[in-house]
């Protein structure tokens, strides 16, 4: 049996056109176009409070280094000026849909990475234009007269080239990378850049004395799968422009959940309860209007040092009832106790989810 680069390179397999579409500082650019008053100025989405954190931010916010997830004091102090405005997440959700009616016109292989993104397979395309590039430019144009917003897309033979295009030319542009370019665009990149590398893998590859996409390509299979994992087989290959995952649609949720800051820190196991309450309310009206139940509980806990924790339970038979939800969550936290630090942030979610009706985006819903 071939290798994923070998049967590449023997034309075995016709390559496929992935395109994928990220829209520009989405959440920020809603607020900027509904609002003319914060056009052009240092934008954050989410709360001000002490205690808040940066859902998203403008492009002059990004400027001075706010990004999201950043707490609110941090972001406040980095840009003075600063800007925040609450999210509006049922406006977000509507004008995803929209942008997603737009794709449905090109293609019904649509894996929705979130609200703002989604890959799509135009290998062939409703409309039969020949050329993927083609079908980006009048997506992107589409949203723009629809939405007012603009969106970059990345063009290229799989999901991992097309993410990396879609970031080189942003915001209101694309770009390609076509099967000739693939293994030498990745050659010069910082490992650190690779979708689904976070911090304390790139820590790891550099402790390794890897810090690009031609130190990866250097190691064998057998060192990256040691030291890696199942993660090390797809970093090797990647690393060589290969990554033969198909786009799927309707892709599986994974989980559902809801998390809360704190206006005060907490260290009470009855107060630490008491606002589980709405949590778990939340994320049992997702499952009953959706029709999913999952079968593992989670628990997060952030401390008041940002030190996180999460706790978890899988039950043979799915949770079938708001008690049910109540009763496991409630347990988790109280097997923790006494804590021996206060808390900033609690959260809950469901995973092991099944019998859900049509895909949504994952969110973790907000309270």
């Amino acid at each position: 049996m071939s290798s994923p680069e070998q049967a590449r390179d023997s034309g075995e397999a016709r390559p496929r056109k992935i395109i994928h579409i990220d829209m520009d500082a989405f959440y920020a650019s809603v607020e900027q176009r509904d609002n003319p008053d914060l056009r052009g100025k240092p934008l954050a989405v989410g709360g001000s409070a002490e205690r808040g954190v940066v859902a998203a931010a403008s492009y002059e916010a990004r400027k001075f280094g706010v990004r999201s997830a950043m707490p609110s004091v941090t972001a406040k102090r980095q840009c003075p000026e600063l800007i925040f405005v609450k999210p509006r997440f049922e406006v977000y959700k509507a004008i995803s849909r929209q942008i997603r009616d737009i794709f449905a016109e090109h293609t019904e292989i649509i894996e929705p990475l979130s609200l703002d993104e989604a890959y799509l397979d135009v290998t062939e395309n409703l409309q039969n234009i020949p050329l993927a590039t083609e079908i980006a430019t009048a997506i992107r144009a589409k949203i723009l007269a629809e939405t007012g917003l603009t969106a970059s897309a990345g063009i290229s033979y799989n999901k991992f080239l097309a993410k990396l295009a879609s970031d080189h030319r942003k915001p209101n542009g694309q770009f390609v990378i076509t099967p000739r370019m693939g293994a030498a665009f990745v050659e010069s990149l910082p490992v650190g850049r690779f979708h689904g590398i976070g911090p304390a893998t790139t820590t790891k590859f550099n402790g390794l004395g890897i810090f690009t996409g031609l130190d990866i390509r250097n190691q064998t299979l057998e060192f990256m799968s040691a030291n890696f994992g199942k993660s090390g087989a797809y970093y090797y290959w990647i690393s060589r422009g290969v990554d033969e995952r198909p786009v799927r649609a309707n892709r599986i949720r994974k989980s559902i959940g809801a998390e809360n800051t704190f206006s005060n820190d907490l260290a009470a196991f009855d107060a630490l309860a008491a606002e589980l309450q709405p949590l778990i309310q939340k994320v049992w009206r997702h499952c009953e209007s959706t029709g999913t139940r999952g079968r593992t509980v989670t628990l997060k806990i952030k401390f008041f040092d940002f030190e996180i924790i999460t706790r978890s339970r899988s039950v043979p038979t799915q949770v079938s009832n708001h008690a049910d939800l109540e009763r496991l969550a409630v347990d988790l936290l109280r097997h923790e106790m006494p804590l021996q630090k206060s808390v900033r942030l609690l959260g809950v979610s469901l995973s092991a989810l099944h019998d859900q009706g049509p895909s949504e985006p994952q969110l973790d819903l907000p309270i």
